[in-house]
């Protein structure tokens, strides 16, 4: 399964890149988290996933 960031859902809180580095990261010049290992078995994932305020991000 896929981790994907809904966009528009993304506020810019930066908690999935502080909880999960190494899968999350923010989009240069923009306010929004981007993945960059959308493969990622990662325990933090989970974690990101449910620290997120916006429930932006999801396995799809």
């Amino acid at each position: 399964m896929a981790i994907v960031i809904d966009e528009e859902a993304c506020v810019g809180c930066e908690s999935c890149v502080e909880t999960c580095p190494e899968v999350f990261r923010m989009k240069d010049g923009e306010e929004k988290a981007q993945v960059i290992d959308p493969e990622s078995t990662a325990d933090c994932v989970d974690e990101a996933i449910d620290l997120c305020p916006n429930e932006a991000i999801s396995r799809t």
